[in-house]
């Protein structure tokens, strides 16, 4: 695998020079299969981009959020076309409610997603081919499949491993006929091995480039 190393901060200045499709908004899919480090990936570019542009950090949707539990791992998408993606298309306000995991229900309490220069929506099936038209960045991060599986567990708790074996089978299922990693714009390594200062770089997959010698941590 040939890969670089590059700054967040350069990926930020793209798309903020990019062209808004969602309405007025620069849509950033962050996608990826579970346990690949989107989650974190999400927040360093929405971190990035508030550097950047000096405003205010930009909203960040998670899919994980908008599910109604396990069997809703695709079909979530017009929940968060309604809630979320068509008033900011047209220049209102959006809000969704967010799934509790452990009560299983919707929570009552509304979360915003204002109008913004820039949304990012981080989750499986995120950078799907309904969502291209409104996307200005599309980013798919992946990550070796039994590391995927140990972040996850580390981080739930190993009660959620049949369902969770379940979840692999579907997204890899939804991936392959999606062709989702092939459209990405950006293709993220989640796991790079060589040394790098993860607050401020990440590991790009680069298809026929030299290996860019990493960033120095600090």
């Amino acid at each position: 695998m040939v890969v670089g190393f590059e700054a967040y901060a350069g990926l930020a200045r793209r798309v903020l020079a990019g062209p808004a499709r969602l309405g007025r908004t620069r849509l950033v899919a962050v996608d990826g299969p579970s346990g690949a480090g989107k989650t974190a990936f999400a927040a360093r570019l929405a971190d990035a981009l508030a550097a950047t542009s000096d405003t205010t950090r930009p909203p960040v949707v998670h899919t994980d959020d908008l599910l109604d539990g396990w069997a809703d791992q695709l079909s979530f998408w017009p929940r968060l076309e309604e809630q979320v993606l068509a008033p900011v298309r047209a220049g209102q306000a959006g809000a969704y409610r967010r799934y509790n995991w452990t009560r299983r229900c919707f929570l009552p309490a509304p979360v915003p997603v204002p109008v913004a220069p820039v949304l990012i929506v981080e989750g499986v099936s995120a950078a799907r081919a309904a969502a291209v038209v409104d996307l200005t960045l599309a980013v798919f991060v992946t990550a070796p499949q039994p590391l995927r599986l140990t972040r996850a567990v580390s981080r739930d708790g190993p009660e959620i491993l049949p369902e969770l074996r379940r979840w692999h089978v579907i997204e890899r299922a939804h991936f392959a006929a999606d062709g989702t990693e092939a459209r990405a714009d950006v293709v993220v390594d989640g796991a790079p091995a060589l040394p790098h200062d993860p607050t401020d770089y990440y590991c790009r997959i680069l298809p026929g480039r030299d290996v860019t010698p990493p960033a120095p941590a600090r």
